[in-house]
């Protein structure tokens, strides 16, 4: 996720990627979702369609129903329609389900003393250059593979602590020695433990507080922020717009009206390449944030059990272990394979236990409770069921939206009721999606059964199993995890956090927004979308020392005003398509295919009533090469709309030199990162010639073009000519996302580190403000960005007392 793309996208568009099956059972199941789909009038067991659709498939693939015919009376005629659709009652799909088999082969998790070995011979390899960071990672990338009480182990941790001791990482260093002598450290090398732990008492004493950052389970805005006055946004409901938030009261710009903790997430593993240089990238998020709070730490403690989970401590392994990690340990490779939203699918039912879900299955399993699985498309919202359905009905009824004002009094962070109240959308996925999900789902529950030991949280030993070594809660926890899949297309959320790139001894660092995680949140879900929204958000992540263990999942995000909004207003936010970024056409497209409604916020209306002046908005920025206006957008071609110039330019050719541009840009960057500045700068003056005769100053490219030579000039020390290309790229900014745009914040902080690295105090106390004011408006408090802003102002300005001082001496 690029800075320009994530800053408003709180919503994840996903491509689905489990396994696909034979032509033959596609088709029988296909046919049964037919058949589901139009016996409409069948009462189904707790109301729970998904739990049947769970279990006709798991009929399909073991020859037999889950359950007892005679305890089903109602489903009688249809399991009688799927024995014909299935053609026979023992119809075999393990040709199948070896399929998700191979392909978990591409996703090793198992323990290898070979690979431990080797990425330690790495770590000392980065260590002896005096990469410690690199050296680090890669000595937990070791641990992860060497075996429990294992030489190969405590080596590990031995070679890890003396990175972070390099690393002013002194308290980390310290439990990594006793990590290394717990785990059979060798005696005749223990004297070097002791002096690297005497060295690292000696280090901490001189410090009266250590500033160096620590991998210490931490919240730091929570605080601060919350605060007892803030009243909590009321949650209602209208045929129009489903459920959604109204704020309590007025709200300036900046002002938090809602925190809400992820109720469950899973992190994404890194790809192992930058998609925008190609450069290979050794570590992913994997080998960076704890698997468990999501915590940014370089010593991680690897999972006994597997290759792949690591956490920032022995307290989140624990915890992981107990909720839900016990269980998909075994089944690591095979959840890879099959991709975050089946892996955060199952997480949430584990995470929520048996007696929740049972709890959550009897609370909606009247459906004058709950949405019925008939949902269509909505004009709205999301969350809106059918208006013109009969079996159609609200998640919160109009008397329930009124007595629970207080999102937090029904739909709290920790409630499951707040996850499985939300609308699966059955009907609106495909029927081949349905199909691919349910069986999905009966082949991870079958690998389960096979290898995975039950949380606690998922025993019932009051209950037998009515099929072979499937047991009843089993098959429940396949089938709540399979609505809960259903569900995240429509409301996962992507969990980001700025990072940082190693570009070796590049003088100036580049960092960017990446998606570390994806979540679901039970409050925030019930936003609706604006393609111009009212609001922003940012995230925490990891535990605070005094969170309950159990409860707190340690991701948790907090909603912000972005402009002033008046009480009683709706508070709306952005699920991916922008306004600044894509056409209303865009826009309106991928909404439907993926949330299921026409948009029809304010900016939309807007558009759509302009008609062809929205092609005009679309092509903003491209300029006539013969008298330098802009060009219009027409069917085929872009034209000059002065009548004494009437240049025009086919959108074919027009696209081949926008490719080429961004060829070059992409060129440049890759010599940047790799030391070759004077060849990157050649590149860059050679395409700012080129984007100048057909692109206007304002046009996104020119912009980024601006950015990466002010990058070049910075790295050489022109800390003037870097701040002079930057500005040409602030102004690109503006126009592309707007003055109050996250993104303008970005480029004016990195405009004020410019004038500041150059001494040009004036200049930079001039941009400090704005840049200020707009990330407040965006970003946590205690973010990097609006830290350094405030020690740059106070350094500035004890500077400018100090020579008004000397002047009037």
């Amino acid at each position: 996720s690029s800075r320009a793309s994530a800053a408003h996208s709180i919503k994840s568009f996903h491509v689905w990627s489990p396994y696909y099956f034979s032509l033959s059972v596609c088709n029988i199941c296909l046919s049964l979702f037919s058949k589901i789909k139009v016996c409409k009038h069948v009462t189904f067991v707790g109301g729970d369609l998904l739990g049947f659709v769970f279990r006709a498939v798991i009929w399909v693939v073991r020859g037999g129903p889950a359950v007892a015919v005679s305890q089903l009376p109602a489903f009688s005629s249809q399991w009688t329609d799927i024995c014909l659709l299935s053609g026979k009652p023992g119809f075999d799909v393990q040709e199948d389900l070896e399929v998700l088999s191979r392909i978990s082969e591409r996703c090793p998790v198992k323990k290898s003393a070979e690979c431990a070995a080797r990425f330690r011979e790495q770590g000392n390899l980065s260590f002896k250059i005096k990469d410690y960071r690199s050296a680090a990672l890669y000595y937990s990338k070791a641990a992860c593979h060497a075996g429990k009480s294992t030489e190969q182990l405590s080596l590990c941790y031995a070679n890890r602590s003396a990175a972070l001791f390099h690393l002013g990482l002194y308290s980390k260093c310290l439990e990594d020695v006793q990590r290394a002598l717990d785990e059979g450290y060798p005696s005749h090398l223990w004297h070097k433990l002791t002096v690297r732990r005497t060295q690292c008492l000696n280090r901490l004493k001189e410090q009266e507080q250590p500033k160096a950052p620590s991998s210490k389970h931490q919240t730091p805005q929570t605080a601060d922020k919350k605060d007892g006055n803030i009243r909590p946004p009321a949650v209602r409901f209208t045929p129009e717009k489903g459920r959604h938030l109204l704020v309590a009261e007025d709200k300036s710009a900046g002002e938090v009206v809602l925190e809400d903790e992820a109720f469950s997430f899973v992190l994404i593993p890194g790809d192992g390449h930058d998609t925008k240089t190609d450069k290979a990238c050794v570590f992913g998020t994997e080998h960076r944030y704890c698997h468990h709070c999501l915590c940014l730490t370089l010593s991680t403690v690897p999972c006994v059990g597997c290759s792949y989970a690591q956490y920032c401590g022995q307290r989140c392994a624990s915890e992981a272990w107990r909720q839900y990690h016990c269980l998909e340990c075994p089944a690591g490779s095979e959840l890879l394979a099959l991709g975050v939203l089946a892996h955060l699918a199952l997480r949430a039912a584990l995470k929520a236990g048996l007696k929740e879900v049972q709890r959550a299955r009897h609370r909606y399993s009247n459906t004058d409770d709950v949405p019925t699985s008939a949902c269509v498309r909505s004009d709205t919202s999301k969350d809106k069921p059918a208006s013109h359905s009969p079996t159609s009905h609200s998640d919160l009824n109009v008397e329930e939206s009124s007595r629970f004002s207080d999102h937090s009094n029904c739909y709290h962070g920790s409630s499951y009721l707040g996850i499985y109240s939300l609308l699966p959308h059955v009907m609106n996925h495909p029927p081949s999606l349905r199909f691919l999900l349910a069986f999905t789902m009966v082949a991870l529950s079958q690998r389960l059964n096979e290898v995975g030991s039950f949380p606690e949280a998922w025993s019932c030993r009051e209950q037998e199993g009515e099929l072979g070594d499937w047991r009843e809660e089993q098959s429940m926890l396949g089938a709540t995890a399979l609505r809960h899949m259903m569900q995240l297309r429509c409301n996962a959320q992507a969990v980001t956090a700025v990072r940082v790139k190693e570009d070796g001894g590049l003088a100036v660092q580049s960092s960017g927004e990446v998606r570390i995680a994806t979540a679901v949140f039970p409050v925030l879900s019930l936003l609706n979308h604006s393609c111009c929204p009212n609001t922003s958000v940012s995230f925490s992540l990891g535990l605070s020392s005094e969170a309950p263990v159990s409860s707190a999942s340690g991701v948790a995000v907090t909603i912000r005003t972005c402009k002033d909004v008046a009480a009683g207003q709706e508070l709306l936010h952005c699920y991916g398509p922008h306004c600044s970024r894509m056409d209303v056409g865009q826009r309106q497209r991928l909404l439907l295919e993926q949330y299921f409604f026409h948009c029809h916020c304010e900016v939309c209306k807007m558009e759509l009533t302009a008609g062809t002046r929205t092609l005009a908005t679309a092509s903003h920025g491209l300029r006539c090469g013969r008298c330098g206006s802009s060009l219009q957008a027409r069917a085929e071609v872009h034209v000059c709309p002065q009548s004494p110039c009437n240049y025009q330019i086919s959108n074919t050719e027009l696209q081949g030199r926008i490719e080429t541009l961004q060829q070059r840009l992409g060129r440049a960057v890759q010599l940047m990162e790799n030391d070759g500045l004077d060849g990157a700068l050649r590149v860059l003056q050679e395409a700012a010639t080129q984007a100048d005769s057909i692109l206007m100053k304002t046009h996104p490219l020119q912009g980024e073009l601006a950015d990466a030579t002010a990058r070049v000039f910075a790295a050489l020390g022109n800390w003037r000519q870097a701040a002079s290309h930057l500005k040409r790229s602030v102004a690109a900014v503006r126009c592309q996302f707007g003055e109050d745009s996250v993104e303008l914040g970005q480029q004016l902080f990195k405009l004020a580190q410019l004038y500041f690295n150059g001494r040009d105090m004036q200049s930079a106390l001039s941009v400090i403000p704005s840049a200020h004011r707009l990330l407040s408006l965006h970003c946590d408090p205690h973010c990097e960005e609006l830290q350094e802003l405030q020690q740059m102002e106070a350094c500035l300005r004890g500077a400018v007392q100090r020579e008004d001082v000397l002047t009037q001496s």
